[in-house]
């Protein structure tokens, strides 16, 4: 069977790994000595804990609710690692249980009371701000060896944030797209009505979906405090914003429970480098923010192009 890459499903899934391809071109153009497993490295340093939050916010926007709260949850769970951890490593193997168990809970809440999942995350990224502040009121902290040890992990040729993220999305997508149980986890994302009357609980999902980006939110804030060795308060509040951009630049739909888990990474991945080649343009880092969305706008405007086309062809 010949395979047509100008059919719009084709151009849909070819999107993000050709956005991924087109921004390593542009940084090996313009800063050649990137083209090197030392500049890959420097590059990709802080890819995984980007990757682990954006899978984390995917879960969330599998059952098409959003999570606002991803941010200053990494940030607290940076805190607990730098702190707690360290110190007394089962009271803090308990609080981060604990974390994932909060997030079963709100996606209780918002199940249950019906309520918009932007507003209760939202208040809840309040919460876990608070708490970071009170367990680490200052920078500082320090994180456990054996975490750093393996964050900082050296693989020989491919640089170890861009195997880790590749097995990142290759479990997470037999998981989610393969498996029985992802089946029945996205469906309450793309049918909830036929999910509950095929017997199915809707709450156990929601808890369950909310409990899986706990868990990956829990990676991701020990990943990022392994590779800084110390913690702040404030030091994800930007995953937030990056993880949601992610997700959407990796192929996924705010609604219909339309995701792709390797499409997720690579979008982190993108953004990731985005930061650098804007770096090695000059750009003030003032504007950066802006231009990454400036970037992310370009994609999408492309992708609803290829959407459009999907469309008509149906």
């Amino acid at each position: 069977m010949k395979l047509d890459l100008t059919s719009p499903r084709i151009m849909r899934a070819l999107l993000p790994p050709v956005s991924l391809a087109l921004l390593l071109t542009a940084i090996f153009i313009i800063q050649p000595r990137a083209m090197s497993f030392m500049g890959l490295n420097l590059m990709l340093n802080l890819a995984l804990p980007i990757a682990l939050a954006t899978i984390a916010q995917m879960f969330i926007i599998a059952i098409n609710d959003i999570d606002l709260s991803i941010g200053s949850f990494v940030s607290f769970v940076a805190c607990v690692g730098a702190t707690l951890l360290n110190d007394t490593p089962v009271l803090g193997i308990a609080a981060l249980a604990g974390c994932i168990l909060v997030y079963a809970l709100v996606g209780a809440l918002v199940q249950w009371r019906n309520l918009p999942s932007i507003v209760v995350t939202l208040g809840m990224s309040f919460v876990w701000l608070g708490a970071a502040v009170l367990i680490l009121p200052s920078p500082g902290g320090s994180a456990p060896a054996w975490l750093q040890a393996i964050v900082k992990f050296r693989t020989p040729i491919v640089p170890f944030a861009l195997v880790a993220s590749a097995v990142l999305a290759l479990a997470v997508h037999l998981f989610l797209m393969r498996s029985s149980v992802g089946t029945v986890l996205r469906g309450a994302g793309g049918n909830p009505q036929a999910m509950a009357r095929a017997g199915w609980s809707l709450l156990k999902v929601r808890m369950s979906m909310y409990a899986l980006a706990g868990f990956f939110g829990v990676l991701a804030g020990l990943a990022l405090v392994g590779l800084t060795t110390s913690a702040d308060a404030n030091i994800a509040l930007r995953y937030t914003l990056l993880s949601i951009a992610g997700v959407i630049l990796g192929g996924g739909e705010f609604t219909g429970g339309r995701i792709s888990p390797v499409g997720a990474v690579i979008g982190a991945l993108t953004l990731t480098l985005a930061g650098s080649l804007l770096a090695f343009l000059r750009i003030s880092p003032d504007w950066q923010i802006g231009a990454q969305g400036a970037i992310l706008i370009l994609v999408l405007a492309l992708r609803a192009l290829v959407n459009r086309a999907e469309r008509k062809s149906a």
